[in-house]
């Protein structure tokens, strides 16, 4: 599908990435940026996955404490119905939504809204993390942050899980994960 140059003035939307390892500044990024388009007087829209509930079920926190007010929703479907006449969605922990988020971010895109997406790229195993990888494919500007590894000092780009389930999914914070560069998260140590 060719898209016209913007030469008629109308809203043109696009999609936003931000990912990392967990401890990056992913949630702390996402809020800023949503916090500037609110100055803006722009109309904004904050979703992320019912299932995290680490900070109560109405808000997106950072680790530093920074809050911003959130929808829940269950599926990425139901973003599409209560994003009407808005300028700017934010969604955070974007990993934990179904595969049809990036068609979700596509439509909105299409209709000229701004996509804030945030989200782990990769999960304590390495591997690339629900729809993330696809909706970097399709991003329009991409934010890789890091942590810095709590063995060596150097950039993280992994986060790695100490104790717990097996399970892909399991919330937690520093309790349970740590943010480890390449060498030491493949040492395990």
């Amino acid at each position: 599908m060719f898209i016209e140059p913007h030469i008629s003035g109308e809203r043109r939307g696009w999609i936003e990435v931000i990912c990392g390892s967990m401890f990056s500044g992913k949630t702390e990024e996402l809020i800023r940026r949503l916090k500037r388009a609110k100055i803006a007087h722009l109309k904004v829209e904050i979703f992320k996955p019912s299932v995290d509930v680490r900070y109560g079920e109405e808000q997106v926190v950072s680790h530093d404490a920074n809050a911003i007010l959130s929808t829940p929703v269950d599926n990425s479907q139901t973003i599409l119905l209560m994003a009407d006449d808005v300028d700017v969605i934010g969604i955070d922990e974007a990993q934990f939504f179904d595969p049809q988020l990036i068609q979700v971010c596509e439509t909105l895109a299409l209709k000229g809204t701004r996509v804030i997406v945030a989200g782990l790229d990769m999960s304590f195993q390495g591997k690339p993390f629900g729809p993330i990888p696809q909706l970097l494919a399709v991003a329009d500007y991409i934010t890789k942050l890091h942590a810095i590894c709590v063995k060596c000092g150097n950039i993280a780009s992994y986060s790695y899980r100490k104790s717990g389930p097996e399970s892909l999914v399991v919330l937690g914070e520093k309790d349970l994960y740590e943010p480890r560069c390449r060498k030491c998260y493949h040492e395990k140590l």
